[in-house]
C-alpha cells in the first residue's frame, strides 16, 4: 500500500470490512496451504486445520480441483468419525515456478511444481563477466525457454519466473553487481523481454528480480535440513561463487533491510590494508574466501569454474600444503567477518552454500575456532553444530522459482485458469 494514500473519509481504513470476493479469495489459499503444508490430508482435516465447516472446505476443494491446484488420490483415515475421506495432494502438474539464476560463469534454470519439488534443471557454464548485460539476459532466457518447453511436455505451466542475480537489487533494477560489471541494469525488463521473444507461445510470464543469496537462503529455509528435524528459522547464510553472497533469516522470515540490501557479507572489511575490491573498497571477505580468491591461493587455474573447485578439493584431499593452506586461511576469514553477525544477530546456525559446501571439510575447522574464540554469547564451541553446510536441496534457482510457487498458494485465485464457455462457476465464502 502506498503509505502517502490518505485514509478513507470519514472512517479509518482499516476498519473497511473485506468483501465477499476478498473471503473467498482468502479462504481459497487458507484450503489450498493447508494442503501444501500436510503433504496429504482429507477435507476433513483441512476444515478442523483451517477452522471453516466442512461443507465450505469441500466448497472451497472443488474450485482448486477446478482450477488444476489439487489432486485426489484414493481415500485416507482422517482420524475423525465417519467413513474414509478422499485424500487431498497439491497437484504436480499445472501450475508452476521458473527460477533463473546468472551467476559470474554459469547459468542455471528450474522449473518448480506447487509441492517445491524440482521436475526440470537446465545448467550452462559461460562466461558471464567480459559479455553485455542484454546479452547476458538473452542467453538466460533462451535457457529459461527451453527449461519451460520441457516443463510443457509434463503438464507443467509457470505461473511467472523469478531472476536471482548476484548484486544490489532494488525494483527489478541490479542497482551494481561488482562481479559481473553491472551497474544500473533495468534486469527485469530486459529479461522479460528477452523472454517473451525465446518463448513467444509462453505467454511472458511476470519476473521477479532478487538477490541469488536471498534466494538460496529461502531455498535452505524451505526445503533443507533432513525431513525428521525441525526447520531453522534463524541463520546466516552464506554463498560462495566468484564472490562471496550472504543472506540473513530471521524468526523464519527473510531480512532484507530498509532497501533491499541487507546480508553483504561478502563486502565485510577483513583487512583494512587488503587487496582492493570490485566494489572500490579493500580487504572485503571475498577477496579472501571467494571462489576466485581460493583457486588462485591454490594455484588453481581460476577460469576453470566448477571443476577449478572440483580439482581444488582433490589437491586438499591428497594433502597439498598449498591448497590446505588456502582454504584454511578462507576459514578464518570466514569466521572473522561471520562472529561479528553471529554477535549482533543472535542466529542458530550459520550456513555455508555454493562452492563452500563441498570444501566444508577444510574451510570449517578453522571457521569454528574463530567463532568460538568471538562469539561472547558461548554457544558457539568448536563442534557445536552451528556451523554447517548447506542442504543439497537449496539453492539459488530454486529459491527464486518457489518464491513464485508462494505467491500462487497466496493466491490461487489470481493464478486459475478462465472457466470454460458455460461452466458453472463454484462460490464460496
Amino acid at each position: 500500500m502506498d503509505s502517502t494514500r490518505e485514509p478513507a473519509r470519514g472512517r479509518d481504513a482499516r476498519d473497511a470490512k473485506a468483501g465477499k470476493e476478498t473471503v473467498r479469495r482468502h479462504n481459497l489459499s487458507l484450503v489450498l496451504r493447508a494442503v501444501h503444508e500436510e503433504g496429504e490430508a482429507t477435507r476433513a482435516a483441512v476444515a478442523a486445520r483451517v477452522g471453516l465447516t466442512r461443507a465450505a472446505v469441500s466448497s472451497l476443494v472443488e474450485q482448486l480441483l477446478a482450477g488444476g491446484f489439487l489432486t485426489e488420490r484414493g481415500k485416507t483415515f482422517s482420524g475423525h468419525a465417519g467413513r474414509p475421506g478422499t485424500a487431498l495432494r497439491v497437484a504436480d502438474t499445472g501450475p508452476a515456478g521458473l527460477g533463473v539464476e546468472i551467476n559470474v560463469d554459469y547459468v542455471s534454470a528450474c522449473v518448480v511444481d506447487l509441492a517445491g519439488a524440482d521436475r526440470v534443471r537446465l545448467t550452462e557454464e559461460v562466461d558471464n563477466q567480459d559479455a553485455r548485460p542484454e546479452e547476458v539476459l538473452a542467453r538466460a532466457a533462451r535457457i529459461a525457454a527451453r527449461a519451460l518447453d520441457a516443463a510443457a511436455g509434463k503438464g507443467l505451466d509457470a505461473a511467472g519466473a523469478g531472476l536471482a542475480l548476484p548484486g544490489l537489487v532494488s525494483g527489478g533494477t541490479v542497482r551494481q553487481a561488482p562481479n559481473l560489471g553491472w551497474n544500473r541494469v533495468d534486469a527485469g525488463r530486459l529479461f522479460a523481454e528477452a523472454l517473451r521473444a525465446a518463448a513467444p507461445g509462453r505467454g511472458g510470464p511476470a519476473v521477479t528480480v532478487d538477490n541469488e543469496a536471498n534466494a538460496a537462503a529461502l531455498a535452505e529455509l524451505w526445503f533443507g535440513g533432513p525431513a525428521d528435524a525441525p526447520r531453522l528459522r534463524g541463520f546466516v547464510y552464506l554463498t560462495g561463487e566468484i564472490g562471496v553472497g550472504g543472506a540473513l533469516v530471521l524468526d523464519g522470515a527473510l531480512l532484507r533491510g530498509a532497501h533491499g540490501f541487507a546480508g553483504e557479507i561478502g563486502h565485510l572489511v577483513v583487512d583494512p590494508d587488503g587487496p582492493r575490491c570490485r566494489c572500490g573498497s579493500h580487504g572485503c571477505l571475498e577477496q579472501y574466501a571467494g571462489q576466485a580468491a581460493l583457486l588462485r591461493g591454490a594455484g588453481v587455474a581460476e577460469s576453470a569454474g566448477a571443476r577449478g573447485v572440483a580439482e581444488l578439493k582433490a589437491r586438499a584431499r591428497r594433502g597439498e600444503p598449498r591448497a590446505v593452506a588456502a582454504l584454511e586461511r578462507a576459514g578464518r576469514m570466514l569466521g572473522l567477518a561471520v562472529s561479528a553477525a553471529v554477535n549482533l544477530l543472535d542466529p542458530d546456525a550459520v550456513v555455508l552454500g555454493g562452492v563452500f559446501r563441498p570444501l566444508m571439510e577444510w574451510l570449517g575447522p578453522a571457521a569454528e575456532r574463530e567463532l568460538a574464540a568471538r562469539v561472547v554469547s558461548g554457544l558457539w564451541a568448536v563442534g557445536s553444530g552451528r556451523l554447517r553446510a548447506s542442504s543439497s536441496s537449496g539453492d539459488a534457482a530454486r529459491g527464486a522459482a518457489a518464491l513464485v510457487v508462494r505467491g500462487v498458494l497466496a493466491d490461487p485465485a489470481g493464478h486459475a485458469p478462465p472457466p470454460a464457455p458455460g461452466a458453472r462457476v463454484v462460490s464460496s465464502g
